[in-house]
């Protein structure tokens, strides 16, 4: 390496590592505009050269400058984010150091057997069939794309019809059974796969957000032809998990392919405290989660499994060009698995946490979490004004203050505004609520503490505003 990289290098770190050091105490929410940024990032494209580390300075006063959401630091519970574990990160610089094209095994050796291995440790972890395919896409949503797509492959060729050449111009009726409170990102892979919205048969929900078995039965005797239904372990607001053993049982009697969506919530499974919220899992034909959510790795990880390998290798398959070696058992390509040909070795920070954490590592991680999130409902519960509006059995509680949805968005506005914690706004049953999501190993039962005390504080404020002192009227 040249003096130049190596210093330009660890003088990178060093920022990267000053950041880190700050998240515990470092304001939660973005600051800055889109303007203001642009002001800072932007301007025409430098004619000429300029030095590399005026440009890693840059970056840093982006985020100094309040251009960063700390979501990674200990009291980010808006979306449902993990805080990247070191020993993922440690492994993701030394990914983009190698710059392996990961796509086939001749381009990047290393990575394509550890991800194999990561592979064969996550069917163990979460209990799912051996002989399982494993796919590492960018999230869930493509995640979802190359399940849906397998399941279209196997539903079609079971009344004779080849959709990889065909297409689906004249193609028999497909039912897509899907839950009323389905992630928006199921619809998404839908349409990506030629599936309209018409071909949509919705199951209502309870008032949880969890599937309706009754409902189920009766829309699933209506479907007289290739069928695939969607479960969902893990309601984005509620952390509702549908009854997914009954579910797949049920849909496999008419001849349904049962997808799961996973995205967080299937990591129940890897927690044997847990695991009895998703019994009958197993059972299901693909799953889809994310590994940048609850096993806390870098953003752009998500892991789509397949109970039918001939499937999603077909769905996938690339055509084998003849610059491109045939492949072996033994040399896994992982192009075969997803929809992308040449990607970054996102797989290595999933090897290297589930081989630093262990088993019973990620089962503590899924644990506190789980644990944290019950004690805020707790501490909410017995907050003046506060209404837990869930059955707290994940990491998720949702939560509304006061009798119109003013006060709440209120109290959300000024957490976000406080810079102490993040939150972000729904609406349940018609009505505004706050999200809580506790995704971060960073968290700990202060940090929940803490964070209580200024949402007791945000909603007497928001209170007082909203019913002010009639004598001052």
């Amino acid at each position: 390496m040249i003096p130049d990289e190596t210093e330009l290098l660890t003088y990178a770190a060093g920022q990267a590592m000053d950041y880190l050091a700050g998240l515990p105490t470092r304001r939660v929410g973005a600051t800055a505009g889109a303007e203001e940024l642009t002001k800072l990032l932007g301007g025409p494209l430098p004619e000429a050269p300029t030095a590399p580390a005026e440009t890693v300075d840059l970056l840093t006063r982006a985020a100094n400058e309040g251009g960063v959401v700390a979501s990674s630091g200990p009291r980010y519970f808006g979306y449902v984010v993990g805080g990247t574990l070191p020993v993922a990160l440690a492994a993701d610089w030394i990914a983009g150091a190698w710059d392996q094209n990961s796509g086939v095994f001749d381009l990047g050796p290393a990575v394509a057997t550890a991800e194999h291995i990561a592979a064969g440790w996550l069917l163990d972890l979460l209990g799912l069939p051996a002989g399982t395919s494993v796919g590492f896409p960018t999230g869930c949503a493509m995640a979802h794309v190359t399940a849906l797509a397998a399941a279209r492959h196997q539903v079609l060729t079971g009344v004779g019809w080849d959709v990889e050449r065909r297409g689906l111009r004249e193609a028999p009726r497909v039912d897509v059974v899907v839950g009323e409170q389905r992630h928006l990102t199921v619809d998404l892979a839908l349409r990506h796969l030629g599936f309209g919205t018409d071909q949509l048969r919705v199951v209502p929900a309870d008032d949880e957000g969890r599937m309706r078995l009754d409902e189920l039965e009766s829309v699933l005797a209506d479907c007289d032809g290739p069928t695939i239904v969607c479960a969902q372990v893990g309601d984005v607001n509620t952390g509702a998990i549908d009854p997914v053993g009954e579910i797949c049982d049920l849909s496999h009697r008419h001849g349904a392919w049962v997808h799961v969506d996973g995205a967080f919530g299937m990591w129940a499974a890897a927690s044997p405290a847990l695991r009895h919220l998703v019994a009958g899992i197993e059972r299901a034909d693909s799953w889809a989660t994310d590994a940048h959510k609850w096993l806390n790795v870098p953003y752009d990880c998500g892991l789509v499994f397949v109970a039918h390998p001939h499937a999603h290798r077909t769905a996938m398959l690339h055509a084998r060009t003849d610059y491109l070696p045939p492949g072996t058992p033994a040399e896994r390509d992982p192009i075969e698995w997803v929809a992308d040909f040449s990607r970054r070795a996102r797989s290595l920070p999933v090897w290297a946490a589930l081989r630093s954490l262990g088993r019973s590592g990620v089962a503590d991680l899924i644990d506190r979490c789980c644990a944290n999130a019950r004690r805020f409902a707790e501490l909410l519960d017995a907050l003046p004004g506060a209404e837990v509006l869930n059955e707290v059995t994940l990491n998720q509680v949702l939560v509304r203050f006061g009798d119109d949805d003013g006060v709440t968005q209120d109290v959300i506005a000024r957490l976000q505004a406080g810079g102490v914690c993040w939150f972000g706004g729904t609406r349940w049953g018609g009505r505004a609520a706050m999200r809580v999501s506790v995704t971060s190993w960073r968290t700990t039962a202060a940090d929940v503490d803490r964070t209580v005390e200024e949402i007791r504080n945000a909603v007497a404020a928001a209170t007082a505003t909203a019913s002010p002192d009639p004598r001052t009227a």
